[in-house]
């Protein structure tokens, strides 16, 4: 059982993938070819903004997005401290200071009821991250952020074509971004990324940053960098598109089939009513973590742990001050979630085996912890 399944992926794709690739090898144009013009406009369409442009990575994106709003030393953005180092590391990486708030423990998402009390004088952009493919209440981000007039963007890298009101990733805040990855729903196979906005002057701004702070070939006028999206990758993203809502659509299934199936012995994703929910990843909480993953590898069954550290755990992060207990419900979150399998050509007999591979254990788990705190209650 494969945890993501690329292999079969291309194998179901090769023809028109194989058939992409070729044109791009054959015209030579691997550095801003048609295919990348032509995917932002596919991307803008689907996202229903005005500007796409593509760039080398998600975590590109997220730079090109601070540097474009002019954040840099002496400024503060504010995000969670329950997500990949990316999202904090832009920040650090243009000078300016990471704050974070904790998550809903419900949906991972960034707790929007603590929000409004970590701004300050200085706080220039709020990064509320849509974890796991679940898009968090961005419009009650972007109702305190025009208190306050700053910008809200989205890190979307695990929930592009997901929904939130009918609205996509990446087409609710000042900026949206997001990560073509090959594990996330929409992946390349290498690194890729996007960015999303209505906003005329910020579109034309990142777009400059992206390729060395130029509007035109010799004339730069912004310190820019080379953020650049492969023409090759271009290509396999166009390959992929016609199939990528029939994936969406699976991902849905298989994940509404292992909540069915597993609500009653594990924690499992808490859908918000305004959300579709793509499933970047299906991650349950289980209070024996370690265990259970060891257990389930021993059967044969893939499973990852995203993350097992909070951002404000990590040495890179000390010198922001925060300690252990400061985010209690992200710390909690990080002991206790585990991935499960899930792609849009896992098959039921696979699921099957997830399923009763989890529930062989964590009811022989819950015998044992109850039989341990009725023997404790007794002394």
């Amino acid at each position: 059982m494969e945890f993501i399944d690329f292999k079969s992926q291309y194998q179901k794709y090769q023809e028109p993938i194989d058939r992409a690739i070729s044109k791009v090898l054959t015209h030579g144009k691997f550095i801003m070819g048609p295919e990348v013009v032509e995917l932002e406009d596919q991307l803008a369409d689907f996202t229903g903004v005005c500007h796409c442009l593509t760039v080398a990575s998600g975590t590109d994106s997220l730079e090109i997005a601070l540097r474009a709003l002019e954040i840099g030393p002496g400024d503060e953005v504010i995000t969670v401290p329950f997500t990949w180092i990316s999202t904090a590391e832009v920040i650090e990486l243009v000078g300016a200071k990471t704050i974070f708030v904790d998550i809903d423990p419900k949906t991972f998402n960034m707790d929007m009821t603590q929000l409004e009390g970590a701004i300050t004088s200085v706080t220039k952009a709020i990064i509320p991250v849509s974890l796991f493919g679940q898009i968090p209440n961005l419009e009650e981000a972007n109702r305190i952020a025009a208190l306050h007039d700053i910008a809200v963007i989205e890190d979307g890298a695990q929930s592009f074509g997901a929904t939130r009101v009918g609205r996509r990733s990446g087409s609710l805040t000042t900026i949206g971004s997001t990560s073509f990855f090959p594990a996330k729903p929409f992946g390349c196979y290498g690194d890729g990324g996007a960015l999303f906005t209505n906003d005329n002057q910020l579109g034309e701004k990142m777009r400059r940053i992206r390729t060395h702070g130029s509007e035109r070939h010799h004339h730069h006028t912004t310190v820019g960098m080379n953020g650049r999206f492969d023409t090759v990758q271009a290509a396999i993203l166009l390959a992929k598109w016609p199939f990528f809502m029939d994936e969406l659509e699976k991902r849905e299934v298989i994940g509404r089939r292992y909540s069915e199936f597993l609500d009653n012995i594990c924690t499992v994703p808490r859908v918000d009513d305004k959300n579709s929910h793509v499933y970047g990843q299906y991650t349950i909480r289980v209070k024996n973590r370690n265990q259970v993953q060891r257990d389930l590898r021993d059967k044969g069954i893939p499973t990852a742990i995203y993350y097992p550290k909070c951002l404000h755990e990590q040495p890179v992060f000390s010198k922001l001050g925060y300690t252990l207990g400061d985010f209690p419900a992200a710390e909690a979150a990080s002991r206790e979630v585990l991935s499960l399998p899930i792609h849009p050509f896992l098959n039921e007999v696979d699921q099957d085996r997830v399923i009763k591979g989890l529930h062989s254990l964590l009811t022989t788990w819950s015998k044992i912890w109850h039989a341990f705190l009725l023997f404790k209650r007794l002394g």
